[in-house]
């Protein structure tokens, strides 16, 4: 890698400050910040939003923070997210353990924490468990995917050590140009970052323990692809999507385009940008179309 681990966290926090600069907590939505799922009191934290005025129990949408597998945490996501609360859902947004401090599945089996977290807390937020969602992007939407995986398809749960929820499914998700062609050969950052995140460093196995395409079901939940005309992860999109519309019609595939110039990667944080609240009311529309009765 041209630059290392922290100078990369470096780069990466300067633009998301620079985009998040002046947004503030929305007068409509009630935070309760710094919740630990977990014992790492650092990491497994995570805060809840949902509108100020509701009356009973609240769809849920999880959040699952992309950051390349080494960077970012719940604060950087929180304009974002909270936006997602103000369509009348609960939102967790949570942090997790980073490689290469922390290596694959622990992403992964914080995601599952923060599931059994929610769900044993249900009357305390009012939750309603019966209407959960989920959205991810980059890294984030690779390890949703890979959790989406272990939930829907037994015979891939059965290479991992988590104990998953019994009975738990999304009833939709949103991959937000996520990260799904994982290749070593690839020009750029792929080979250190898998270096960073993957303990044996990228074996063909790890490798494939990874691939989102590879192990996907019919099981799998509705999901929303989204990608953009300046996204550097464009075809990952594109690749996902050939295969899930090969076992399931619950599928959909959305690619946004700037007016002036093209939108990029994970464009939908942005929530000054006219196009990110269009992309993120248009995943809202497609989770209202999967609420379970």
């Amino acid at each position: 890698m041209s630059i290392s681990i922290e100078e990369l966290r470096e780069v990466f926090s300067s633009g998301d400050q620079k985009r998040n600069e002046g947004n503030m907590t929305p007068d409509d939505i009630q935070r309760d910040d710094n919740i630990r799922y977990g014992d790492d009191i650092v990491w497994q934290v995570l805060d809840v939003y949902r509108p100020k005025e509701y009356n009973g129990k609240l769809p849920v949408i999880i959040s699952f923070h992309g950051g390349a597998w080494v960077y970012g945490d719940k604060n950087v996501y929180q304009w974002y997210t909270m936006s997602l609360a103000q369509y009348g859902f609960a939102v967790i947004n949570f942090s997790y353990r980073l490689a290469p401090e922390y290596q694959f599945p622990s992403p992964i089996e914080d995601m599952n924490s923060v599931v059994k977290w929610m769900l044993e807390n249900c009357d305390t937020y009012d939750f309603d468990v019966n209407h959960v969602f989920a959205v991810g992007d980059s890294a984030g939407g690779n390890g949703l995917g890979i959790y989406c995986n272990l939930l829907s398809n037994p015979d891939y749960a059965k290479k991992f050590e988590i104990d998953l929820p019994k009975d738990f499914a999304f009833d939709a998700i949103a991959l937000n140009c996520g990260a799904f062609l994982i290749d070593m050969d690839k020009e750029g950052m792929t080979k250190d970052l898998m270096h960073a995140y993957l303990p044996q460093g990228g074996s063909q196995k790890e490798l494939a323990s990874i691939d989102v395409c590879k192990h996907v079901t019919k099981n799998f939940p509705p999901c929303y692809i989204m990608t953009s005309d300046g996204d550097f992860l464009r075809q990952d999109s594109v690749h996902l999507f050939d295969k899930l519309s090969l076992v399931s019609e619950h599928v959909q595939y959305r690619s946004y385009s700037g007016q002036n110039k093209p939108l990029t990667h994970c464009f939908h944080c942005d929530i000054k940008r006219k196009e990110a609240r269009q992309c993120n009311q248009d995943e809202i529309e497609f989770f209202n179309t999967y609420r379970k009765e």
